[in-house]
């Protein structure tokens, strides 16, 4: 499990029709604030300011196609050639991250194959390396290289 210290950001949230809804700053709209949007808006606001990935190379709730299915994934890292690098899921942290979290980020990866894959909670995270003789849990989320 890698611990996430999450930095301290000024949220732009506001009420709209009894609901609150958050700034995504990445998408530059308002996105309805689920507890799995906190999740989110709060892991890309660490890989922003504490791991220094480029905004730049982050995709946030993209659709997919599995076979005939359209899914979204919740957010994807590049690399700094601008492949699909590292896929990111994120639940409400009432969500427990077992088995089936893992295979639903795993599915995704078929579609967009990446080397690592990460499932978050807010509270809890987890981090593997996609290898030729299977999946490698990490000790932290990997470092972005320079080109």
């Amino acid at each position: 499990m890698i611990k996430i210290k999450y930095p301290s950001f000024q949220f732009k949230i506001k009420d709209k029709e009894g609901n609150e809804i958050i700034f995504d700053a990445l998408r530059k709209k308002w996105i309805t604030l689920t507890p799995e949007e906190w999740v989110r808006q709060n892991f890309i606001q660490y890989l922003l300011q504490e791991a220094k990935y480029p905004p730049s190379l982050i995709a946030i709730e993209k659709e997919i196609m599995l076979g005939e299915l359209k899914k979204r994934f919740d957010v994807l890292i590049y690399n700094r050639n601008h492949q699909p690098w590292m896929m990111i899921e994120c639940k409400s942290m009432e969500v427990s991250l077992d088995q089936k979290v893992l295979d639903q980020v795993m599915r995704y990866n078929i579609s967009v194959p990446v080397q690592y894959m990460v499932i978050t909670n807010g509270e809890y995270s987890y981090a593997f390396e996609r290898r030729e003789e299977g999946l490698m849990m990490l000790e932290e989320l990997p470092k972005l290289s320079e080109p």
